[in-house]
């Protein structure tokens, strides 16, 4: 496989403060790392593209890596993360599956083994598509105040050629949670799930 190549990057870090209620203690951080890369199989099919998602194996833990930098450089403030891809016109989903083990393994690896499987999404699209990207929390899916989605999106991307790679982690539940489940102090570790 030929070496990734990235148009472009961006990373982004959003601090809610409240939604409408009492200011909270700490305020929530949720950030979003994004990579325009090119799609290698664009415009053709092709039926063995598992080499490509090895390739993407050291590139998602440098986002991964880049993400938790963007948080203050500690992993162990992360609680949620999530990951998505919105591939060109001239690819096809599958090539935006390709991105389900490069990054939630870098994210699961960087933040000490983290039990719950990291909830995705992808989808083909323009320039300017945006993506809703689910996030969980990072040791128990059934976390229910951790339920949350991050949109993102870059304006000229992606090119019909390229894919947008995307990593998303959470500080915390969603501010003012109180809509009940397991919470977060009280989760076992068992299974990834509670």
């Amino acid at each position: 496989m030929p070496e990734i190549q990235v148009r472009k990057r961006l990373i982004t870090v959003e601090e809610i403060f409240h939604e409408g209620g009492p200011p909270a203690e700490t305020p929530l951080r949720r950030a979003a790392a994004l990579a325009v890369v090119k799609n290698p199989y664009a415009g053709r099919y092709v039926e063995d593209i598992q080499p490509f998602m090895e390739d993407l194996k050291p590139f998602g833990l440098t986002m991964a890596k880049a993400l938790i930098d963007a948080l203050g450089g500690d992993p162990s403030v992360v609680e949620g993360y999530g990951k998505g891809a919105i591939v060109g016109s001239a690819g096809e989903i599958e090539h935006g599956a390709l991105w389900h083990a490069p990054g939630g393994y870098a994210m699961r690896e960087l933040l000490g083994d983290a039990k719950a499987i990291v909830p995705s999404t992808k989808k083909v699209g323009g320039p300017g598509t945006r993506l809703d990207v689910p996030v969980t929390h990072i040791n128990a899916s059934y976390v229910r105040g951790h339920f949350d989605a991050i949109e993102v999106g870059i304006t000229d991307a992606p090119r019909a050629d390229e894919i947008v790679f995307v990593l998303v982690m959470t500080t915390g539940a969603r501010i003012h949670d109180r809509a009940g489940g397991l919470k977060a102090k009280d989760i076992k570790g068992e299974d990834g799930l509670r």
